[in-house]
């Protein structure tokens, strides 16, 4: 479960039996106007030894997920819930770290919805992704 950071804005993966600890996410910035993060492809493979699609869309979702919970408390004392997650998977990864950087379409009262690029090692894109957040009062 991600939990709040002590400045009550900021999600963390401290909680027990959080996917993205799981998982080996890491968030190196997290802004409403930009979050980036890195997992791991070690653990997270399918299997044919390719990083598992559902695993690009786990990094993703938590990225835009972060920015919109941002958005959500600094702009409206709310918080942010998924309502919808797309990926297309262009190239795969068998090893490294993936970095996803998470950077808003649209930030309003009700909806926040971000482009997710992540890249492999060398920096090529691997998947592109789009989530969209409703936005919830406190």
């Amino acid at each position: 479960m991600e939990t709040l950071s002590p400045d009550g804005l900021t999600p963390t993966f401290d909680g027990p039996g959080s996917l993205a600890a799981r998982m080996g996410i890491a968030l190196t910035e997290a802004t409403p106007e930009r979050v980036v993060g890195t997992m791991p492809v070690e653990g997270n493979l399918q299997p044919y030894g390719l990083l598992h699609g559902g695993a690009s869309c786990v990094l993703a979702e938590t990225l835009g997920s972060i920015g919109a919970a941002l958005h959500a408390a600094q702009a409206h004392g709310g918080f942010a819930v998924g309502v919808d997650i797309n990926a297309t998977h262009h190239k795969s990864a068998r090893s490294g770290v993936v970095t996803g950087v998470a950077t808003p379409l649209h930030l309003g009262k009700s909806i926040a919805s971000y482009e997710i690029v992540l890249t492999d090692s060398d920096g090529d894109r691997i998947c592109t992704a789009r989530l969209t957040c409703a936005i919830r009062r406190g």
